[in-house]
């Protein structure tokens, strides 16, 4: 008897997800910034089990952040873009190694602090209020399938 496949991966395509780039204004430290963020909003943002990417000589760790909004049912993720710690694997052998102790998960937007994502296909961010003279407007960014960030979200949510 035959089994019949329901789907096929290879024709499967998948969406894109908007996330928001978050740059500060000035550099002030994550507790202080998402205290300011509880403040403004009336939030619960909380630090969550860092963001694990493993790499070929080191694992890094990106600090996430984590509130539900209640009026909009959402649930919003902060992640910050660049790794807080890295812990070595293996020692490096070869000459030119692309790999290092410190890594941005979005490698063309070294500038961005955290990388602001939702539960919501569609997400609104103008609902979480941000603290005046600290951070510039947040810019909407299209992952694609394709990107190393995209499966890391998916994997994540």
């Amino acid at each position: 008897m035959e089994i019949q496949k329901l789907y096929d991966l290879d024709d499967i395509e998948f969406e894109d997800i908007a996330i928001g780039l978050v740059r500060l204004a000035k550099d002030i430290p994550a507790h202080e910034f998402f205290y300011k963020i509880n403040q403004t909003n009336n939030l619960s943002f909380s630090r969550k089990k860092d963001l694990v990417f493993h790499g070929g000589y080191y694992d890094y760790f990106f600090p996430r952040y984590e509130a539900y909004h209640k009026f909009s049912k959402t649930c919003f993720t902060f992640i910050s873009n660049k790794s807080s710690e890295s812990k070595q694997k293996k020692i490096q052998t070869e000459l030119f190694t692309e790999e290092e102790n410190i890594k941005f998960l979005l490698n063309n937007q070294v500038d961005v602090e955290y990388i602001l994502h939702s539960s919501e296909q569609f997400p609104d961010f103008s609902v979480i209020l941000l603290p005046e003279n600290l951070v510039f407007p947040i810019q909407d960014y299209t992952l694609s399938s394709e990107e190393e960030l995209y499966q890391i979200i998916q994997y994540y949510e």
